[in-house]
């Protein structure tokens, strides 16, 4: 037998009804002993204000975290990184191969393969095999042989 949507959410109400509410905490023995002694005070615990119910809804509370001196100490101790990359050491991106190999290849004598493995954090023998190995694409425009070719604009 299946249910209409109907069906399954007052199945469901009644579930949720049925359940057992949390009980409240404990007491400590000394007012469980003064409830005992005083039976009014048991209806007055368990009777509802509903004028101070009012007011607690009006209350609206803001919380802010206060610093410690001994987090603003460690704050001030803590050093910031000199940069932040998405890549972790040892590893490069596409972006930074390409301009590292640009940059060897223009100034060979500034940008060496040790600055390089310095800058980036790179084991000297992958850096090494990057400059021996991969280059970077390179236009080159020919001019024709002959003069009757058509001249760009």
């Amino acid at each position: 037998m299946w249910l209409t949507g109907a069906a399954v959410i007052q199945n469901r109400a009644e579930w949720e009804i049925s359940k057992m509410k949390p009980s409240p905490a404990p007491r400590h023995p000394s007012t469980n002993k003064q409830i005992s002694l005083y039976p009014e005070i048991k209806g007055e615990i368990a009777h509802k204000d509903d004028k101070l119910l009012s007011f607690l809804k009006d209350v609206y509370v803001d919380s802010k975290d206060l610093v410690s001196s001994a987090q603003v100490k460690a704050a001030e101790t803590h050093q910031e990184p000199k940069e932040f990359r998405f890549i972790p050491k040892g590893k490069i991106s596409i972006v930074e191969a390409l301009t590292l190999l640009n940059n060897h290849k223009l100034y060979p004598e500034t940008r060496t393969a040790e600055k390089i493995a310095q800058e980036y954090q790179l084991e000297q023998k992958d850096v090494n095999s990057l400059l021996k190995y991969f280059v970077t694409f390179e236009v080159k425009i020919f001019p024709p042989e002959d003069n009757k070719a058509i001249q760009s604009k």
